[in-house]
Parts: C-alpha cells; structure tokens; sequence
C-alpha cells in the first residue's frame, strides 16, 4: 500500500444526500453551514468539502460531502463526535436518503 503526504495514510470519506423537498433549499444551505463547521470543532477531521448538486437528473444526489482522515481510528472518532452527531440528527430529519463510501487513498 503507497503512502499519501510524507508516510501518512488518507482516509477519504465521501456521502452524497437526497433532501425532502420541503424547505430543501433552506436545510441545503444550513446543513453545507453547519457540516463546513466541522472542520473548526473537530481535530480529528483533516478537510472537509461540501458541495450543492446544480444537475437535474433523475439519478442525481442533491448535496456531497468529501472528507478526509489521516487514519480510520480518526473517522471512527469522527463518526461518533458530539459536534457530528448533532449535524447527524439534523440530516436526518431533512433528507429521505444517503449513500456513503471510504477508502484509503494510495
């Protein structure tokens, strides 16, 4: 397995949402707010890329997150972080679905 930056290994953690359509131009923009504050509250959390999808196809997911961890010990911290699991409860209740990858970048 190669190496990333110096030795380090890159976790990469990616999730794309689906949002209700109620008020889904609102919880988008307050969601992207309140994920890109992440990176402030929590150290384990490297970066952090929050994207709004602008394409209107049918298979098309309406917000991505891109993230990256140095290890998986990092995104399992980050995964159950008081700051996340609030972010968490919010998504929830805005979106009706998620799909989620990780990977270790080589």
């Amino acid at each position: 397995m190669k190496k990333y930056r110096g030795g380090i290994e890159m976790v990469v953690h990616i999730v794309m949402f689906k949002f209700k359509e109620e008020n889904k131009a609102l919880n988008l923009a307050k969601v992207q707010a309140k994920l890109e504050k992440l990176e402030e509250l929590i150290d384990e959390l490297k970066t952090i890329e929050v994207g709004i999808n602008f394409t209107e196809a049918d298979r098309a997911m309406d917000l991505s997150l891109y993230s990256t961890f140095e290890t998986r010990r990092d995104l399992q911290a980050y995964a159950v972080h008081p700051e996340h699991l609030k972010v968490v409860e919010l998504i929830k209740e805005v979106t009706i679905e998620s799909k989620v990858v990780d990977y270790i970048l080589e």
